[in-house]
């Protein structure tokens, strides 16, 4: 049979496949090819003796917390204390490279100002001018509608408001702020329990430790071809392989200094390229 691994306690698979739950233990032949079923994976299993048997391609997978086959990231990002666009750009430039559809929460937006306000609502304009799709907290109608049929995964820093937007978005899961790395499989057992977790016709994951990748897995050309607006005006640069930095006649920087590019992407790639 084929199906979907949704949780792993310890070596125990669930792998889930017509509405049904199986328990299944994966075969000795993928420790010696040094492979690992992931939650996520699609597998042929054996249901009678309840051995998974083949890992179907995988179209993604992170190291932490393992898993597969992630449709898309919901970026959670506080405009309070003070809004950090550099680790925005980081996460949708790292997810970007991992082939996962990025996708753009505001939080906290209750606690701006006004002039505070406008300021945010220029860069939530420019995020959906260059094709990101951008959510704010309490357009919660409308953020329900992204997840069905859809594996996601929950990321942001620590206090970003990811437990109240899940609270808002399924009473059900009735997750206090403190409590939900271990409704979702964090903190200590991370390691033996990962779990997806239906909500909305769609599959979540939280993402322990995800705003702390690096980009030790991609070259510098990596990091400009996940810049997603600078593809647009790469082929006028005068260089074939311009990396928007030192060289002359480079367009992206042209777009900067006209604000058609805000500086805080441009400054922020800067740095992550160093």
């Amino acid at each position: 049979m084929t199906g979907k691994i949704v949780k792993l306690i310890s070596n125990d698979y669930t792998v889930i496949s017509n509405n049904k739950k199986y328990i299944c233990k994966a075969r000795g032949l993928f420790r010696n090819q040094k492979i690992k079923p992931l939650v996520g994976d699609i597998v042929e299993f054996d249901e009678k003796n309840n051995y998974i048997l083949k890992i179907n391609k995988r179209k993604n997978e992170l190291v932490r917390p393992p898993i597969s086959n992630i449709d898309q990231a919901l970026i959670v990002t506080p405009v309070k204390p003070h809004f950090d666009s550099y680790l925005l750009d980081k996460l949708l430039t790292i997810i970007e490279f991992n082939n996962i559809k990025p996708i753009i929460c505001f939080s906290k937006l209750d606690l701006l100002n006004n002039d505070e306000f406008k300021q945010i609502d220029e860069y939530v304009k420019y995020y959906k001018k260059i094709g990101y799709d951008v959510y704010l907290n309490n357009e919660i109608d409308k953020i329900k509608k992204i997840f069905k049929d859809k594996i996601t995964v929950f990321t942001g820093q620590s206090g970003a408001g990811k437990s109240t937007l899940l609270n808002n978005l399924d009473s059900n899961l009735s997750i206090k702020t403190a409590e939900i790395s271990k409704a979702l499989g964090r903190g200590k057992h991370t390691t033996r329990h990962v779990e997806l977790i239906n909500i909305l016709d769609g599959l979540i994951a939280d993402t322990p430790g995800f705003s702390d990748i690096s980009f030790i897995d991609l070259t510098k050309q990596d990091i400009r071809d996940n810049f997603i607006e600078f593809n647009i005006y790469k082929d006028k640069c005068k260089y074939r392989d311009c990396m928007h930095n030192k060289e002359d006649e480079c367009e992206v920087k042209n777009k900067v200094n006209n604000n058609e590019i805000i500086k805080s992407r441009y400054e922020n790639y800067l740095n992550f390229i160093k």
